[in-house]
Parts: C-alpha cells; structure tokens; sequence
C-alpha cells in the first residue's frame, strides 16, 4: 500500500504537470473513440499496451474478459457497454483476451474453481466457449487447449456483444466496428482475429475492416 501511495505523490509532484492541459480538458468530458474489454488480470495494462493517454480508451475488465448475452440479466458489463456506445458514440470495441489466462484456465478445470461460487458462476457465462472446446479441439491438451479455449472465448464474447441492442442498433448502421485480439503476456505479441482467414494473426498483419456488420463466426481449428 505504501507504494501506492508514494507513487500518487510522484504523479502529484512530477506527471501531472507535463499532462496538466490535457487533464484540465478531460475534466470537460470524455471523447473515447475505442472500447477496450479485456481481463482484470494484473499482467495486463490497456494503455501501456496501446500505448495510449488518458481519455482515448473506455475500459471495461472483468475475469475472462466475459460479456454475458441479452437477457442474461442487468449488469455492469452491459450497463457499461450501453453507455459507451449510445452515449459516448466509440467506433471501436476491442475484446482481448491474454495467454495464461485464470479464468479460462478455470472454465476447462471447474474443480479448481469449486470453492469459489462467485467465480464459478460468472463463469457459466462462458458456457459456450466450455461447450465447443469440449465438443471440437479434443485433441489438444496443455498449452494448446489453453490456448485455444482463450481464442475461441474471443470470438464468443464478440457474438455475444452483438445481441446487446445498443450493439446490434450501432452495427446495422455500419459504424461500429468489432476486434477480437489476443495479447501473449510473455512476449508482449498482439493477434487480431481476421475474419477473412478465419485465424488469429499477428497485429502487423491484420488490416482492421470497417465493415464490421459483415463479422462472421468461424471455426478456426488449430
């Protein structure tokens, strides 16, 4: 806790000032053009990521970097992205998983997690990831499975954001665009979900598509 608080009086005495215009227009309101859904992992830092400053990214975390579907029931997470998008008008939502993910980890050992109701509940919102690794990759195990049940839970979160209705509105207009990353923690690699080869490539060579309405589920087998 001491750190905490002496890295407060260092940005208090240091880097606030070289951002002190730039917090004095945020203080105005906020702008985001991206929002970022990505795990409460503390291995994982949006903005040293992105490499972006106060103000341009609209962050919602939570175990597993989970959207529960419409009608799944009133919470954070949809309250979250309802207000990002009807109200704040993002052009961009970004799910992004990370490797050695918990939940995940979680989601494929429910044993692990049996003593903690909390979390094993949240979890069923993952229920379809559990379901087409099971029925789909099991000639994987370790690593790869891990893998391959963070990927897929990418690309089931994504759908799920679509039956939200701000979501759904945003997307038949055809200005709201969907990314599904995922971010290796030990190698600080980003892969982008290209829907035109139905793969996660590398960030460098994934061209992002505006046509975001034309986002399609699609296995992708390892």
């Amino acid at each position: 806790m001491q750190k905490l608080i002496e890295g407060i009086h260092q940005f208090q005495s240091e880097g606030f000032l070289p951002l002190q215009g730039l917090f004095q227009q945020l203080a105005k309101g906020q702008h985001p053009e991206t929002l970022f859904i990505t795990c409460s992992d503390s291995r994982i830092d949006p903005s040293l990521l992105t490499q972006t400053q106060p103000g341009e990214l609209f962050i919602l975390r939570n175990a597993g970097n989970i959207i529960p579907p419409h009608g799944a029931g009133i919470g954070g997470e949809a309250a979250t992205i309802e207000f990002a998008v009807a109200m704040l008008g993002v052009k961009d939502i970004i799910v992004c998983g990370h490797s050695h993910c918990g939940a995940m980890q979680g989601l494929l050992q429910p044993e692990q997690v049996a003593t903690l109701p909390a979390v094993s509940s949240w979890l069923s919102h993952a229920e379809t990831t559990r379901r087409i690794i099971r029925d789909n990759y099991g000639h994987l195990q370790g690593p790869s499975l891990l893998t391959a049940t963070i990927e897929e839970n990418v690309l089931v979160q994504l759908e799920n954001l679509r039956t939200l209705p701000a979501v759904a509105s945003r997307m038949v207009r055809g200005d709201l665009n969907l990314h599904g990353w995922v971010y290796k923690i030990e190698t600080g690699e980003v892969f982008a979900y290209d829907v035109h080869q139905s793969q996660f490539v590398k960030l460098a060579e994934y061209q992002s598509r505006t046509e975001s309405n034309a986002w399609r589920r699609t296995s992708h087998m390892i």
